[in-house]
């Protein structure tokens, strides 16, 4: 089953509905206008139940199909996509470029909200599955945990979602492909915040002081020592400390130093013992060096776990969109992603949609590839009439 042919008509819309999005960024939970943008166009559709304001500013869609689902059938499943941009200033000179100086969508969520409302339309008009089907718009991906807050609100248990997809574009992978894998996608995200205190002074002094630099460079090469020599070498773990601020002349040895940085890991006892070496090498280096070393260690977003059962049919699916050829089994990639805590909630299933050769995510000179709405949104389709046949 190639695209759907009622899709590749509607992709004009779908596009400008994108494009329109894009050149209106917005951040976290401030989404109001793509909020009400999508409100507004699921009221067009048809939709039996629109609920705004679900996780301050997320949006839900219901809508039932011809038929109950019969006993024992899938019910209710949930599609999802997010709506927020990223505080970065837009280099791609494109007509529809954000207009919004030092927000851009860098990550394609203009994209994956446009797909979803496309597939929106189409389940609107045409009904061909039994059971409801429960589209959901999310703010706050990018850091904020929009889709925790809308958990928390009530989505799974409110609609009666059963299980959940998810799906992100891929610079890098071509279009009209796609890619997935079982188990663990994508790592979970914390963060390391290290306060150094020692004794400053004069730079040529250094024995009357304790050197906050030295120290902090010290934990820095011993932090990577956790992975190196504590993590499994057959699993995976990252740490990455980003920032070093101390300081502020050639000649004073400062008195404090910050350290900040993320831990990136795909399985929870992993996670786990990463946490608990980093707290062990921190009060190490304290004892060490005679220095004050408060470590702040806070768990972001969980491990993106696909469910096996679930993984499986949305390959099904996507290759019945995409061609056998060109649905391919990924390794897990040490990002983040809020989806995960979708996952955790109910089975399902993440997967990413090629964007082909444009720049990476997060990059001032990204743009999502119109050229791949029609096999997003035949895919999200395709997932609710399967799962509910008629």
């Amino acid at each position: 089953m190639p695209i759907v042919n009622r899709v590749a008509d509607l992709q004009p819309d779908i596009q400008a509905w994108r494009r329109d999005i894009h050149e209106n960024p917005e951040l976290l939970y401030d989404v109001h206008r793509t909020a009400s943008f999508v409100a507004a166009r699921l009221k067009e559709f048809g939709c039996d139940e629109i609920v705004t304001g679900l996780g301050k500013t997320g949006v839900v869609g219901v809508i039932k199909g011809k038929k109950p689902a019969g006993e024992g059938d899938v019910k209710v499943i949930g599609l999802r996509a997010d709506m927020d941009a990223l505080p970065i200033q837009e280099a791609t000179n494109l007509p529809y470029a954000s207009k919004t100086p030092g927000k851009m969508h860098a990550c394609g969520h203009d994209g994956h909200t446009a797909m979803l409302l496309g597939a929106a339309r189409y389940l609107a008009e045409t009904r061909n599955f039994a059971g409801t089907a429960v589209v959901i718009f999310q703010p706050a991906e990018e850091g904020g945990a929009g889709a925790r807050a809308m958990i928390q609100d009530g989505l799974m248990d409110r609609f009666g979602i059963e299980q959940v997809y998810g799906m992100h574009n891929g610079p890098g992978i071509p279009i009209g492909s796609f890619a997935i894998r079982s188990g663990p996608i994508m790592a979970a995200t914390d963060e390391v915040n290290i306060s150094i205190e020692g004794l400053g002074g004069h730079a040529a002094r250094p024995h009357k002081c304790i050197d906050s630099v030295m120290v902090g460079a010290q934990l820095i090469t011993a932090l990577q020592s956790v992975v190196a020599r504590s993590v499994d070498p057959l699993d995976s773990a990252v740490i990455s400390i980003c920032e070093f601020h101390a300081g502020n002349a050639r000649n004073v040895i400062p008195q404090t130093a910050e350290l900040r940085g993320t831990v990136r890991t795909l399985m929870p006892e992993v996670r786990q013992l990463v946490e608990k070496r980093i707290g062990e090498v921190v009060a190490g280096i304290a004892q060490v060096t005679g220095a004050k070393i408060t470590l702040n260690y806070q768990r972001g977003y969980p491990v993106t776990v696909n469910h096996g059962a679930q993984t499986q049919f949305a390959t099904r699916i996507a290759r019945e969109v995409a061609g056998e050829a060109n649905v391919h089994e990924m390794p897990p990639l040490m990002g983040g992603e809020d989806f995960s805590y979708m996952l955790e909630s109910r089975p399902g299933a993440f997967i990413f949609c090629g964007n082909g050769d444009s720049a990476g995510l997060h990059h001032p000179a990204y743009n999502f590839n119109d050229e791949a709405i029609v096999y997003g949104t035949s895919y999200f389709i395709k997932i609710v009439e399967n799962a509910m046949a008629a």
